[in-house]
């Protein structure tokens, strides 16, 4: 990618060949989705990882080594995650990445511990770039885990607090995933209306199967039954994509409340239809104000032809790089102590792994798609449409308590 070190020094650092000679790759293992329902979502965040890995070996690697990045398909299953993780460590593989998927998280963190535990001085670091059960931060956390993403309840957090000023907000419908994420999405969602909002009704609520409904259009209807004028939905993949394809094929006039209307397929199926009228809670979008990462956005759609999206993806590789210059070494203990409450200028505002339980603390922005022009300078899928910025939350808005009691293995001399 042209310009690779600006890129790069957007956090504050500078990406090159340190003082060393070649010597063994470091081999980043991407467990994800790569056919099946929710292939377009894993390729995407594979083509983004691998993305970085090219600038970063562009710009001679770290410390002398160069990256790899060895991918796996999952199929979004915590079963097939595990043997893919065999494969991986099998192939030499000392760092995992995944997102798609809190079930396959929990999964993946918990083999990664029991091997870690298993196997000394082989351990292996868990970069979780999407996942976003709470849990993973709390009762399942554990030293060899760091989150890039914001998990369910901060955003949550920061969507409700923007919500709570709407005073067209007066009846809510509840959609979501029947696993850990859309759950959790359904009874946060609730709690903080209740507090935050005492006078909205929850008019309704689902709970539908992962990657298995093919047509939403019965859901559409129930929600029109329900008088909703607002739909709240941790949908992500082809479930929101055909979600938000059914209301505007049946002319549903309701308001969306998302947490993933920016990935890929959903903005082309909001289209014009959705304008002003569909949201999203995220940490990142193209139109922020000032934002001084625009080359990384250009240089991926000029390289690939798609929409950039997870840029949690260049964070975890970024702090990841810095982790290895601060600790002279690619060992994954080393590197997790480096990790471990690291703090750095990020593209859109400072970052910081919170060393007490390894969960990124970030500013997050509330969006709304827009028709291409002002405050809108790049459009999504040539759609003619953008997500402009409503609110940007500061990062203590979203920060949350912590269950995490974390065992530590001895800090290396």
């Amino acid at each position: 990618m042209s310009g690779s070190r600006a890129s790069f020094a957007g956090l504050g650092l500078t990406i090159a060949c340190l003082a060393g000679h070649a010597s063994a790759d470091v081999k980043i293992a991407f467990i994800d989705p790569l056919s099946g329902g929710a292939a377009s979502t894993g390729i995407l965040a594979q083509k983004t990882h691998q993305f970085y890995i090219d600038a970063i070996n562009a710009a001679g690697g770290l410390n002398g080594e160069k990256l790899e990045l060895l991918s796996f398909d999952n199929k979004v299953n915590p079963q097939e995650s595990l043997i893919q993780l065999k494969r991986a460590l099998d192939d030499g593989a000392r760092y995992v990445v995944q997102g798609n998927g809190s079930s396959v998280a929990l999964a993946i963190t918990d083999a990664v511990l029991k091997h870690n535990e298993r196997n000394p001085g082989k351990e292996v670091v868990f970069l979780n770039y999407a996942a976003v059960d709470p849990a993973l931060t709390n009762e399942k956390c554990n030293f060899w885990h760091f989150r890039f993403d914001a998990n369910t309840d901060m955003k949550m957090e920061a969507l409700t607090e923007y919500m709570k000023g709407r005073t067209d907000i007066k009846a809510v419908y509840l959609i979501n995933q029947n696993y850990s994420h859309g759950q959790q999405v359904t009874r946060v969602a609730k709690e903080l209306l209740a507090r935050k909002r005492p006078d909205v009704k929850v008019v309704g609520e689902d709970l539908h199967p992962l990657g298995q409904v093919k047509d939403f259009a019965p859901y559409i209807a129930k929600i029109r039954a329900a008088g909703a004028d607002t739909v709240i939905t941790g949908n992500w993949g082809t479930d929101l994509t055909l979600l938000i394809r059914a209301a505007r094929d049946a002319g549903l006039t309701a308001n969306f409340y998302t947490y993933y209307a920016g990935v890929i397929g959903t903005p082309t199926a909001i289209g014009p239809a959705g304008a002003e009228r569909v949201r999203q809670v995220s940490y990142w979008h193209p139109n922020i104000d000032k934002y001084p990462g625009e080359d990384i956005y250009t240089g991926f759609k000029k390289k690939y032809g798609e929409e950039f999206y997870t840029l949690a993806s260049y964070t975890s590789l970024t702090m990841l790089a810095e982790a290895i210059r601060r600790g002279k070494s690619s060992e994954p203990l080393r590197v997790a102590y480096a990790l471990e409450g690291m703090k750095l200028p990020s593209i859109m505002g400072e970052i910081e792994m919170r060393a007490s339980d390894h969960q990124l603390q970030q500013p997050l922005f509330i969006s709304t798609w827009t028709k291409l022009g002002g405050e809108v300078k790049h459009d999504s899928e040539k759609t003619g449409f953008g997500f402009k910025t409503e609110r940007a939350i500061p990062t203590y808005v979203g920060q949350q308590l912590t269950s995490c009691q974390m065992t530590r293995p001895a800090k290396p001399s």
